[in-house]
Parts: structure tokens; C-alpha cells; sequence
């Protein structure tokens, strides 16, 4: 693992050990939190954030097995309007919804600060090395992209997986940036959260390395369950190559990158090709 960017898990004790991001320590936690509270503690972030999105996102793909019709004729949509024909409205309604997604995040920062931790740079979301995450996530989001549309569209063909419409938005001047500002907060509050925070929590709860992998790799399928069985297979594929590059490199920010690149094309692209090219299934 490299070092310079280490997600050290919290103040050391001079001659202690350097940790990596989800090594648990024995006794006390970090900044003297006790394990008990880091369980409560993250139990409420995860019910504030991506938990209850799983347990929604199964709730909705009950809903959606149980309908007449198969998973492909049914729609999942993504970015969508809230005040139709009112479009300042549904741009308020928008930046809110964009805004409030973030504020777990800042919850994790508090909490990261609170451990003397350094905040989100513990979990290497900062800007110490912006030409390095850029460039691995670029490489990341061609490979992980590309897969991942092949599995959504052999899962969609196969009736496993709803028709996935990323965006269903008026077509006004402020649809594209509205777009990307979406993207790059799904990014931000998945991987802060989902590998950077999961991971050092359950490290410093005493899990194993493997059981740590397991959790949130099953978190973020969980929360693309709405999308069908493709969505939650490729995401929790998708889950564990992002855990196994976090511990080699020791950061989120090429995950960050990655996933908002991904999330990016997928709605740009969907906006400008969707009823134009005979491969993209739409509604």
C-alpha cells in the first residue's frame, strides 16, 4: 500500500504502527471513542445515508417483482423533474436535492475531525494529489464503464433488470450542469462513505480484512437494487474492485473520480443518444 496518502486510522502513540484504512486496533478506538460508540455511530450514518437507500432500493425491487409485466418493461428513474412545466422550481427543487445528499458527508468530516483524524483527508478525499486521482480514475471509469453497460444491457436482455433511464429532465439551459452536479455528488457520498468511512469503522471494530471486502461490496449492491439483479451484481463487482484499489492506494479521491466519470457519461450520453441509437433501451 502506498503511504504518502495513508488513511492513517487516527492519532498514533509515538512507536506505534503505522494502520492501513480498515485494520481495526484492539482496546479503545481512536481519540478514546469507544468501540461501542463507533458501532452506534455508524449504524446512524449509514440509516442517515447509503443504509436506508438499500433498504428503499429493496422495498421498490419487491414492488417491482410483484407488478405485472417483466423487470425490463418496468422503468427506473434516476434524474427526473420535480415541478414539471415550472422549471425555476424544479431548479430549486434540484440544487436542494443535490445539496442535502452531501450532508452525510460532511456528517463523516465532522466525525473524522472529532477523532483527531484530520477530517476527510484521513480517507484521502482531498487535494494533496489531484493529478494522481484524475489520471487513475480515468482508467478506472474506461474499464468499470464499459463493462458495466455491457452487463446492464445483457441483464436487461435476459429480464433481469429494469429499464435504467438516467435522465427524464425538461430540456432547459440548466439540464447538462444539473446533470453533472448529480453525478459527482452520487461519487462523493458513495465512496466517502461505502469505502473510505465502511471500511475504517469496521477496521477499527475488530472485522476482517475479507468480512470488511463482503460489507461493502453487499452495501452497494444493495442500494442498486431497484435497478434489477444486473444492477446489484455489477454493483457489488463494482464494489469490491473499488475496495481492493482503495487498500492499494490508500485514497477515495480516483474512486471519486472514477464512479463520477462513469455516472457522467452514462447521463450525458442517455441525454443525447436516448431515441437515437437502436442500442439503448428506453421508455
Amino acid at each position: 500500500m502506498q503511504s504518502d496518502a495513508s488513511p492513517v486510522t487516527g492519532a498514533e502513540n509515538p512507536g506505534r504502527k503505522r494502520q492501513g484504512p480498515d485494520e481495526g486496533r484492539d482496546g479503545g478506538a481512536d481519540g478514546g471513542l469507544s468501540r461501542r460508540l463507533l458501532r452506534g455511530e455508524t449504524v446512524l450514518v449509514l440509516a442517515l445515508s447509503l443504509g436506508a437507500s438499500g433498504v428503499s432500493a429493496l422495498i421498490s425491487f419487491i414492488g417491482s417483482l410483484t407488478r405485472p409485466g417483466g423487470l425490463k418493461d418496468q422503468a427506473a428513474m434516476l434524474n427526473s423533474s420535480h415541478a414539471p412545466g415550472r422549471p425555476w422550481l424544479d431548479l430549486a427543487w434540484q440544487v436542494f436535492g443535490i445539496a442535502t445528499a452531501l450532508v452525510p458527508v460532511a456528517l463523516v468530516a465532522h466525525l473524522l475531525i472529532r477523532e483527531r483524524a484530520g477530517g476527510l483527508r484521513a480517507v484521502g478525499f482531498d487535494r494533496r494529489r489531484p493529478g494522481f486521482d484524475l489520471s487513475r480514475g480515468v482508467c478506472v471509469a474506461a474499464v468499470i464503464g464499459g463493462s458495466g453497460l455491457l452487463l446492464y444491457l445483457g441483464a436487461r436482455a435476459a429480464g433481469f433488470n429494469l429499464t435504467v433511464v438516467p435522465e427524464a429532465l425538461p430540456g432547459v439551459w440548466w439540464k447538462f450542469p444539473v446533470l453533472i452536479a448529480s453525478a459527482v455528488q452520487n461519487a462523493v457520498v458513495e465512496e466517502v462513505i461505502v469505502v473510505g468511512y465502511l471500511l475504517r469503522r469496521l477496521g477499527q471494530l475488530g472485522w476482517a480484512p475479507m468480512a470488511v471486502l463482503a460489507a461493502s461490496a453487499v452495501l452497494r449492491g444493495s442500494y442498486h437494487l431497484y435497478q434489477g439483479i444486473g444492477g446489484f451484481i455489477g454493483n457489488m463487482v463494482m464494489g469490491v474492485i473499488f475496495v481492493l484499489l482503495y487498500r492499494r492506494w490508500g485514497r477515495v479521491g480516483p474512486l471519486v473520480a472514477a464512479h463520477a466519470l462513469i455516472d457522467i457519461v452514462a447521463f450525458l450520453g442517455y441525454a443525447l443518444l436516448a431515441g437515437k441509437v437502436g442500442w439503448l433501451p428506453t421508455v
